[in-house]
């Protein structure tokens, strides 16, 4: 059996055949142990978890994207690990049930969260470098009034003043930000009050169910594995209860009578 990393032809054989091949299948195939063959399928969203296969495809899709450069030229290299978590988190919620328009939207929420995160960052910075400045100007002040530095005093609180006064800005940039937020969030009915009424209208009508089957696979795969194990447990039942049994007063017979079960 081969050891070691797997090669690019190896690669390109699992995802050219991941979806006609199970995973036991091509790691027979290419001689190789079932770990990383799994680990690789992971990796391009072909893995055991439906959720996570559909956070990784949504990242790869995102990267396929004609705007995807434009993203690269507006974000730094933590901003864009930021904006591919942010994607495929939400593209996984709603399980690629998206419109184009909606995408649209999802690109705009998560640019105003790295927005916001941004003045945050330099709100912070603002904060930390007026605690330095007031420190200089105690330590200044500290010193016999002959050997103050009586200019760097008033440079360092007329900056101090212009920090405090661009800290409020950022507040308010940081609340214009969230306000637009949170209603994109209501625009793709993507609130925790939105999920739980689109839950409960999922109860109420036929139509609803079937699109809780087609919006939620993971669902769809609990009620089959549900429905399995209760056609096992009734096949199991009838056979114990069609066969010979004997009762405390020690008559024999079946207490299942049927066709199956009499010949």
């Amino acid at each position: 059996m081969k050891t070691g990393r797997l090669s690019k032809a190896e690669w390109d054989y699992i995802e050219t055949n991941c979806d006609k091949l199970t995973a036991e299948e091509i790691a027979e195939n290419l001689d190789r142990a079932i770990d990383p063959i799994l680990k690789h399928l992971s990796k391009i969203g072909k893995g055991p978890s439906t959720k996570k296969n559909f956070e990784v495809q949504a990242a790869y899709d995102l990267k396929s994207r004609p705007y995807w450069s434009e993203l690269q030229a507006q974000f730094s290299e933590e901003e864009l690990k930021l904006f591919l978590y942010h994607w495929s988190q939400i593209v996984g919620q709603f399980r690629k049930d998206i419109l184009p328009t909606e995408e649209l939207q999802i690109i705009d929420v998560i640019k105003l969260e790295i927005l916001m995160n941004r003045a945050l960052r330099e709100q912070q910075s603002s904060m930390q470098t007026v605690a330095e400045f007031e420190q200089l100007i105690v330590n200044e002040k500290r010193k016999p009034i002959e050997d103050r530095d009586v200019e760097q005093i008033f440079n360092l609180e007329r900056q101090i003043a212009t920090l405090r006064a661009a800290k409020e800005s950022i507040s308010k940039e940081f609340k214009d930000l969230q306000d637009k937020k949170s209603k994109m969030f209501k625009d793709l009915k993507g609130t925790r009050e939105q999920r739980i009424q689109k839950l409960e209208n999922n109860r109420e009508t036929f139509d609803g169910l079937v699109q809780k089957v087609l919006r939620d696979p993971e669902w769809l795969d609990e009620q089959n594995q549900y429905m399995e194990k209760f056609r096992l447990a009734v096949q199991q039942e009838k056979a114990r209860l069609g066969d010979y049994h004997q009762y405390a007063d020690g008559m024999i017979d079946r207490p299942l009578l049927s066709a199956d079960t009499v010949d």
